[in-house]
């Protein structure tokens, strides 16, 4: 009798834990959070879908406090707004690689920069490079770890170039 009584406990919680499983099983997807400390959604809002997410995981890591993942995120965010930019102009191909890739952040930047069919401000210009830098030593340094003062240092920047990108690249829908 205790033998099937101690078999019924554990078919039951077995049974128990596979719901709770479940019940607490992250999203298949990025959620959509709420803050907007690092960069309001309202900037983003009616671009792409992939730009929106990039944004919502922005702020979610910077409340989070995963600075490292937020820098990288940043990073990410201005070398998709970029190669938006030349898509938009029809120039994607001056910048891609032989094999048909877009370069890595440091070439884009220096296309975006030189590029004629528009015009960066200076305020963009300055700020391009801090971005980078700041998310390539979250994700390529060993003993770099950000802080929220890092990413607090660099969020004005970050919101004048976004905005300016966004601009450029003609991402806003019209509602």
């Amino acid at each position: 009798m205790n033998s099937e009584l101690a078999k019924s406990a554990l078919v039951t919680s077995k049974a128990i834990q596979d719901e709770v499983n479940q019940i607490w099983l992250l999203p298949s997807e990025s959620i959509r959070h709420r803050g907007e400390t690092v960069i309001p959604i309202s900037y983003v809002r009616k671009t792409r879908g992939y730009i929106e997410t990039v944004v919502y995981q922005i702020n979610g890591t910077y409340e989070y406090e995963a600075f490292d993942a937020c820098a990288v995120m940043i990073r990410r965010l201005i070398e998709t707004l970029i190669i938006e930019a030349f898509i938009k102009y029809g120039i994607a191909d001056k910048i891609k690689t032989q094999s048909g890739d877009f370069p890595y952040l440091s070439q884009l930047i220096t296309y975006a920069l030189n590029e004629t069919k528009w015009h960066l401000t200076r305020n963009t210009k300055q700020a391009l490079s801090k971005l980078k830098n700041i998310g390539d030593l979250s994700a390529h340094s060993r003993y770099y770890n950000a802080h929220r003062a890092d990413i607090d240092k660099i969020i004005d920047d970050l919101r004048v170039s976004v905005q300016e990108l966004i601009h450029i690249a003609e991402l806003k829908q019209q509602s």
